[in-house]
């Protein structure tokens, strides 16, 4: 009799484990299909341009070479963007500690803002799902595992200048957004490096791009960028990696990269990620 009540708890306890899992996964859609209303609310209308090589004209010479090698003339100027990405992701404070994620990101060009929704295995059949948004000029950092809440950041202005930061670095997968007719300004540091500014209300991203001899770009870095550390704000140098190249909607664009910290006592890696998928939105000019 003890181990048929045994296996009777047993699967009451699955069922019920099963039907919380399927509320949180439930709950979480909702929830991303909210911030996703929310970060297409700011888009601007009107049908964006096609790509103008004469727009190149003033810009430092490894900006301009890196857009012609990147870009065709009368390429379509994409509105947005939605991709998908799979890789390693680490949560550790001294050393990475790789887990296993997937994620589905969108990305808007005007007003700029993305939505990454990803999904972090860590064990045990475990997932921990996260978004790490920028919209309508707020930064969004948000995991949740079964249904509970392990981090909440939102609405501080150290947040918001990081997401916008990651937006501008992560332009190489959709690299019409660094035409200067997209807001962002340059200025050149030396042959084979110039800084990128962006500003999106009050909040103001700089970036330093840097090339390589094939005109691609090589890496982004920032002297600040804020790493939150039992949960403050915590100004630290950062780099980001691409490599891999290869044609995408007519654009030559990174198919791998990683990022990481640079710490006193070396880089500190915490993503490393392969591009699975990636459609632009497009219009074409009649």
């Amino acid at each position: 009799m003890a181990w048929r009540i045994a296996i009777v708890l047993v699967l009451v306890l699955a069922l019920a484990g099963g039907c919380w899992a399927a509320v949180c996964s439930w709950r979480w859609r909702r929830g991303t299909a909210a911030l996703r209303r929310r970060l297409e609310s700011g888009r601007i209308g009107g049908t964006p341009p096609a790509f103008d090589a004469r727009e190149l004209a003033g810009l430092p010479p490894p900006v301009r070479r890196y857009l012609q090698a990147v870009l065709r003339p009368g390429q379509a100027i994409p509105a947005a963007a939605s991709f998908t990405h799979r890789g390693f992701f680490s949560l550790g404070k001294e050393r990475p500690k790789w887990m296993p994620f997937t994620s589905a990101q969108r990305v808007v060009a005007d007003r700029p803002g993305f939505d990454w929704d990803a999904r972090i295995a860590m064990g045990l059949g475990l997932s921990a799902r996260v978004h790490d948004a920028y919209a309508l000029g707020e930064g969004l950092l948000h995991a949740e595992l079964l249904g509970w809440t392990l981090a909440d950041q939102r609405a501080t202005r150290e947040l918001a200048l990081g997401e916008l930061q990651r937006f501008l670095a992560e332009a190489p997968w959709m690299p019409t957004l660094l035409l200067p007719g997209q807001n962002v300004g340059w200025e050149e540091i030396d042959d084979a490096s110039a800084r990128a500014t962006l500003a999106d209300g009050a909040t103001i991203a700089m970036l330093d791009f840097h090339f390589g001899d094939d005109g691609l770009i090589d890496r982004v870095s920032a002297a600040e960028r804020y790493r939150l550390i039992d949960g403050r704000p915590v100004a630290t140098p950062w780099e980001g990696r691409f490599w891999n190249y290869a044609e995408r909607g007519g654009m030559r664009i990174p198919l791998d990269g990683e990022v990481a910290w640079m710490l006193p006592g070396g880089p500190l890696p915490y993503w490393r990620g392969h591009l699975e998928s990636i459609a632009y939105d497009v219009e074409r000019s009649r």
